[in-house]
């Protein structure tokens, strides 16, 4: 039997991460919904799944509307009968987030991380722990950088953004542990499969003259094992966190940055 199977998963976001947990949660057997803003990635992703059995079914979506989540999210209710897990995979362009003094940075730019970020998070899993402290079972599960515990120079408000999906990751299990509703953090370093590695080095490698090899190397140097965390190792954690297995991990952070971050 799958890991995921007879399992019900909603996930927030079409791009590489995104992407990855909705086909890793398709083969290990759950009914997934992927949203997205693009309609074109959307339907090349279910085309994938599809091609391998998989069962998935897509939606364009804004994860900042309160109302479009909830209408998504009761419309899902309504076709599979329950929300057995939810994931949120957004992200936001670093082009004038990163690269820039906090005393250079405008107060927008600032807290547009910090806004965006907690805003998706907490629109979703509200939807998504309503109906499952109904169903006395489910889990939310989110992804942070390394840099939300290293605190890295010119990053601007993305530190405390990250800092703060780990408070709400540790809320949610605090008032809805005890109803059945398990929330997990799983931390990774940059992921070098996803194309938010490449732009960072944009903003922060070529600010400081560097190839994009040497700046893999310096992450690379940082980790115990001298190897960033992969994205299979990212969906496979999603995976057992999702499951049956993962039962006794709620209010947590699961740790995947090969002693980038010790904790």
């Amino acid at each position: 039997m799958k890991r995921l199977e007879n399992k019900v998963a909603v996930v927030y976001g079409d791009g590489n991460i995104g992407s990855a947990i909705a086909k890793a949660f398709a083969r290990e057997g759950a009914r997934v919904y992927l949203t997205g803003r693009t309609s074109a990635r959307l339907k090349a992703i279910a085309a994938e799944v599809l091609s391998e059995e998989g069962l998935i079914e897509t939606a364009v979506l804004d994860a900042l509307d309160e109302q479009a989540v909830e209408k998504h999210m009761s419309e899902t209710i309504k076709a599979a009968g329950k929300i057995d897990i939810s994931f949120n995979a957004i992200g936001i362009p670093q082009k004038g987030i990163q690269g820039i003094a906090l005393t250079d940075l405008s107060v927008e730019s600032f807290l547009h991380p910090i806004t965006t970020y907690m805003q998706s998070h907490f629109i979703t899993s509200k939807a998504a722990a309503r109906r499952m402290v109904a169903q006395g079972q489910g889990v939310i599960i989110m992804q942070t950088p390394d840099a939300g515990r290293k605190s890295p120079p010119f990053v601007g408000g993305m530190v405390p953004a990250w800092a703060a999906m780990e408070g709400l990751c540790r809320s949610l299990s605090v008032e809805y542990g005890q109803k059945g509703v398990r929330s997990v953090c799983l931390l990774t370093t940059g992921i070098p499969e996803t194309a938010l590695i490449e732009e960072v080095w944009q903003i922060q490698g070529k600010a400081h003259g560097i190839t994009f090899e040497q700046f893999h190397s310096f992450m690379e140097d940082m980790t115990h094992r001298k190897l960033l965390t992969r994205l299979k190792e990212l969906t496979d954690t999603a995976v057992f966190a999702a499951s049956d297995e993962g039962g006794a991990l709620t209010g947590t952070v699961i740790n995947l940055t090969a002693g980038m971050i010790i904790v």
